[in-house]
């Protein structure tokens, strides 16, 4: 039987608490008000979010039975983290360098939890029931865009170094840290938290969560609050970055979300999902990060420009997402299901 208690009634979008804080952190920065939120207190939030989001999840999947639809879901969570980011990545390459282009990608390609948690109380608020397996897809769609993301541009860098390699007397090629990028792309901090956390409470199951209820559960949409405000003040700061990426930018990160949603809208139903689970499937679909792959792009992209990238997914995509993309997918979801 479902553990986790369902988020209370709530209009959505624009009447549900945490959106309008997200806009009054945004306009708060637009009005260049002097409201911060420290940064150790957001890092916080962040591990708090994810541990929670996590532990839920496995607490619902020790709740239900494996089956097909469970498979299924987790299938089509990796084949998107796969398909988005190659086919992001030739369509970037029409303005970007290969080096922005494998770092938007990789953004593009993977998820955010945050749209996800926010995605789940609104399914949950609208009596939609999904399953706990879906926090173990968002997990899965984390590193796979990362890993791919970076092997296309270490592929490309190897073609554009072949003239030289064979002009060279020696012929030495250049070589890769590869266990510093997957390290990077599969234990980054963000990562291993969702799934550790994930772990443990399938592990500990119902018994762990009446432990835990009161912080994992009742506080959750408090903390979601103070997260989308500082997140509304970053965005509205990034905004003002875009202007070096130019139209471009802006366009791909309106329309590839678009796209990616649709995607996974027919794989959804061509498989069958409930139409829960596909609901949030589609939302991940039309996600980007803004955590996990930023602080990838670091160590394995330097040359990338966070000013490009990070931009696009959090000024752009992401209130588009939480405004307009989760309930426009729901309404999908009622219609074709």
């Amino acid at each position: 039987m479902p553990v986790l208690a369902a988020a209370p009634s709530a209009p959505f979008p624009l009447l549900y608490p945490p959106v309008l804080f997200f806009f009054l952190g945004a306009a708060a920065s637009l009005v260049k008000s002097n409201l911060r939120v420290p940064r150790a207190v957001t890092r916080l939030l962040s591990l708090y979010l994810l541990w929670s989001i996590g532990f839920r999840g496995g607490v619902e999947i020790a709740a239900s039975t494996f089956g097909r639809e469970e498979v299924v879901s987790l299938g089509l969570a990796v084949l998107l983290a796969v398909i988005v980011p190659l086919y992001a990545f030739f369509v970037l390459r029409l303005r970007f360098d290969i080096h922005n282009a494998a770092a938007v990608a990789a953004t593009y390609g993977s998820v955010s939890a945050v749209t996800f948690m926010t995605a789940t109380q609104a399914a949950e608020a609208a009596g939609m029931k999904h399953g706990g397996h879906m926090v173990a897809a968002m997990a899965f769609m984390e590193s796979p865009a990362i890993v791919v993301g970076v092997l296309l541009l270490r592929l490309s860098e190897q073609k554009q170094r072949r003239a030289q390699a064979a002009a060279s007397a020696s012929g030495e090629t250049h070589r890769i840290g590869w266990g510093t990028l997957m390290h990077e792309a599969f234990l980054n901090g963000p990562v291993i938290l969702l799934l550790g956390s994930l772990a443990i409470g399938l592990v500990t199951g119902e018994p762990g969560y009446r432990l835990f209820k009161p912080l994992c559960t009742d506080l959750f949409n408090g903390v979601l609050v103070f997260f989308l405000l500082d997140l509304g003040l970053v965005a509205a700061r990034r905004l003002r970055t875009l202007r070096e990426a130019g139209v471009f930018a802006i366009a791909f990160a309106v329309l590839a979300p678009m796209f990616n949603a649709t995607l996974a809208t027919v794989l959804a139903r061509l498989a069958g999902l409930q139409p829960g689970n596909a609901f949030l499937l589609i939302v991940l679909a039309a996600s980007a990060s803004y955590i996990a792959v930023p602080a990838a792009a670091r160590i394995a992209i330097p040359k990338a420009n966070p000013s490009i990238y990070l931009p696009m997914s959090l000024a752009v995509t992401f209130p588009i997402i939480i405004t307009a993309g989760i309930p426009l997918a729901m309404a999908i979801v009622h219609w074709l299901w």
